[in-house]
């Protein structure tokens, strides 16, 4: 009889929530209205849009006018990063800041920023994955016009001291944008008590379908639009708003919260369980960013003597889905940009197999998981290296 399928890879994208799925549903039916228009179908969508905004802000410690509604995280790293930039290069600040292992979103937009004649800043990152906070300050000067680093990393889990970053850049005159794409519902985030500016979010990674998202826009902040037309959000993202979606955000991003203190519970109890099976079944087995701060959710592990390409098969094979690093590299057969900027050895790096826990995941996941990857270590590492096809015949 065959195993069921395992499922880490929740860092990449998770199931839409049966809750989620029945509070959009009205909004492809009866209520598809368009919340710009006046009739009585347009004011229902609207008096939707507003309380799904009004419930995000609620989730976030912000005011509802502060929730830009967006199509996800590469949105609202790119709104945040350009925006600003554009705008306060008039005032000689043309540079941003952010670290070498960000998400591609984030660094992509700061290398835009050199196309448009500003200036890209890299802060180096500690071996543990941590940013070099006195780095950081001796590049903060009055020519930042932002700065940006990543909560909870995508690849490894390592938390930041985003308070204390944005506190710095702040105190320099810059404004200060998270990714926290992976750190919502991960750890505690309360705009009315923590300093920074500009917030990105992505549904999918919550319960809540790919394609939307929320970018937090702290009032006052300066912040020139990307696109250009209606008046839709104040003008900050024009076009007809994905009612539906907004709705099953603000629905998931409730059920995260409220479910955070017992999730987080059992996903780092999981969390411990792969660990310390992949050190007994496995001894030299690399965790990357152990010792810092990390996410319960996230495992970066390196089997000295294999190719994550190869294992990343096998695994399929044998009915496992993880990951070599981020989903939107899933097509590179370089090694890891951020295990890269940590230090980690390219032999490590190529080796490297991101495995993520989350709403699928059980105790029998993580024990069938171990087994599965000591074997083909096994198998891998012996003095005739095995084919791919071979690892998963045992």
């Amino acid at each position: 009889m065959s195993q069921s399928p395992v499922y880490l890879d929740h860092a990449a994208t998770t199931p839409v929530r049966d809750e989620v799925m029945a509070a959009m549903a009205p909004f492809f039916g009866p209520r598809f209205g368009n919340p710009s228009s006046v009739h009585r179908w347009g004011r229902d969508a609207r008096v939707a849009l507003d309380e799904a905004r009004e419930r995000l802000a609620m989730c976030l410690g912000a005011h509802p006018d502060e929730v830009c509604v967006t199509s996800g995280g590469t949105e609202g790293d790119n709104v945040a990063i350009l925006g600003v930039v554009r705008t306060l290069r008039a005032r000689g600040r043309r540079a941003a800041i952010t670290t070498p292992i960000e998400h591609k979103a984030v660094l992509a937009a700061v290398h835009h920023v050199v196309h448009e004649g500003g200036e890209e800043r890299l802060v180096r990152v500690h071996g543990n994955g941590q940013v070099d906070t006195a780095h950081f300050a001796e590049l903060l000067d009055a020519q930042v016009a932002i700065a940006s680093a990543m909560w909870v990393n995508n690849e490894v889990g390592v938390i930041q001291d985003v308070p204390a970053l944005a506190d710095q850049a702040k105190a320099a005159g810059a404004v200060f944008h998270t990714d926290a794409v992976q750190a919502f519902g991960k750890v505690a985030i309360d705009a009315r008590t923590q300093p920074f500016d500009l917030l990105t979010l992505s549904g999918h990674k919550i319960g809540a379908p790919k394609g939307i998202g929320a970018l937090y826009i702290r009032r006052d902040t300066p912040l020139e639009p990307m696109l250009h037309g209606g008046s839709q959000d104040r003008g900050r993202r024009p076009g007809t708003e994905n009612v539906a979606f907004a709705v099953g955000l603000a629905t998931a991003a409730e059920l995260v919260l409220a479910e955070h203190d017992a999730e987080q519970a059992r996903l780092l109890a999981l969390r411990e369980a792969l660990e310390q099976g992949l050190r007994t079944r496995i001894p030299d087995a690399v965790i990357h960013g152990a010792g810092a701060p990390r996410a319960a959710h996230i495992v970066n592990v390196s089997i000295p003597g294999t190719n994550s390409e190869s294992m990343l098969m096998a695994l399929d094979l044998r009915g496992i889905a993880c990951s070599a690093g981020s989903a939107c590299q899933s097509g590179s057969v370089s090694a890891s940009h951020v295990l890269s900027a940590m230090g980690v050895s390219p032999d490590l790096a190529n080796a490297a197999l991101r495995l993520s826990l989350g709403c699928l995941s059980t105790p029998d996941d993580v024990t069938r998981t171990v087994d599965v990857l000591a074997t083909l270590a096994e198998k891998a590492r012996a003095p005739k290296a095995a084919t791919v096809f071979e690892m998963v015949e045992f």
